[in-house]
This record gives structure tokens, sequence and C-alpha cells, in this order.
């Protein structure tokens, strides 16, 4: 019975060790890393994990969704999109429709079409200070359309991308600001078909 009993505590306590280590760690890194953080980080690391926790998708987590008005066209998104990036000072750099699939359940996604916007003096200004910012370029609005007619805008959400990490300088966060908003409202209106 000892031996049971230690082997259980032992395996037990490994467990622990295994599992609880790394959210001991991370919440220690966090905690002394902290006052080089944006002021935005922590809150922004918090929302995406507790919707990863809810939803158990960390791809849902990092994006932000606009249901399309069932009296918008695609062809009315897609030129509320290109009038609308002209207006947020952005450019749309591609327009690919990726698949149409007619026998789709309604459940499956029917058809896919991304367009690219960019800022090309502002990805300049992002790609001198880290290559690693041209992984968010150009950015991204997919629609979307399922089997049962249902169509979404889906894009990015930047907040980790500017609030993540240390501070951006203030004419760089600016910019990024500017992005945010463009790929926020740019999607919500043409969901409406709005220009």
């Amino acid at each position: 019975m000892t031996k049971f009993l230690t082997r259980a505590l032992v395996a037990l306590g490994l467990t622990f060790f295994i599992s609880g280590c790394s959210t001991v760690h991370m919440g220690w890194t966090a905690m002394t890393g902290q006052h080089k953080l944006d002021d935005g980080a922590m809150k922004a690391y918090d929302d995406l994990f507790s919707e990863v926790v809810e939803n158990g998708d960390p791809a849902k987590a990092m994006m932000n969704e606009y249901k399309v008005d069932p009296d918008v066209a695609d062809e009315d998104v897609a030129e509320s999109i290109n009038a609308l990036a002209e207006e947020y000072n952005m450019r749309v750099t591609g327009d690919v429709k990726m698949f149409t699939e007619e026998n789709a359940k309604p459940n499956e996604v029917k058809r896919a079409r991304f367009f690219s916007l960019c800022s090309l003096y502002i990805a300049k200004k992002f790609l001198n200070h880290s290559r690693y910012f041209g992984g968010f370029m150009p950015c991204r609005i997919m629609l979307v359309e399922y089997g049962n007619g249902d169509r979404y805008l889906i894009t990015m959400d930047l907040t980790l991308a500017i609030h993540g990490g240390y501070p951006l300088p203030p004419e760089m966060l600016k910019l990024a600001t500017e992005v945010q908003i463009a790929m926020t409202e740019i999607p919500a209106k043409a969901a409406k078909g709005d220009f």
C-alpha cells in the first residue's frame, strides 16, 4: 500500500510539475517583464487566451468577423472594399478567388475569395523596424460563403501586432493604429454594402 501511495504521489507531483510549470513560467515571465511591454500587452494576451480557452480555436481568436448582409451581392462587397480602401489610404494589391464548390454541404465552405490591401508607405516603415512584420503583409480580407448561403468577411485582429511587445515608437504607433482602424472599418462597412 505504501509503494502504491508513493507512486501515486510521485505521478501526481510530476503531472502538476509538467502541466503547471508552463503556466507558472508564463505568469512569472509576464510579471517580471511587464515593465518593458506596451501598456495594452497583458490585456491583448489575456483576451486572446480567453478566446482560445472558450472556443479552442487559436485562428478564430486572432481574427475579426463580420456577417455579410444577405441583400449585398459578392460583387457589391468587392466594389465596396475597393472604394473604401482608397478612402482609408490603402491600396488593393490583390483579389483572388480561391475556389468554388457548388455542391458544398450547409456547414462547408462553398466559396472563398481573398482581397489584399496595403499602404506601401506604412509597409516600408514597418519592414525597416522589423522584417517580421512582413508576415502580416499585405493585410487580407477573406470573403467566405457556406453551403447554407451565410457569408462572412474575416480579417486579422491587429491588436497583438501593435500592442503585444515593447511599445512602438510614436510615429509607428500612429501609422499602425490607422491600419488597424482601416482593417476594422473596411470589412464592417463592406459587409453592409456601404461605400
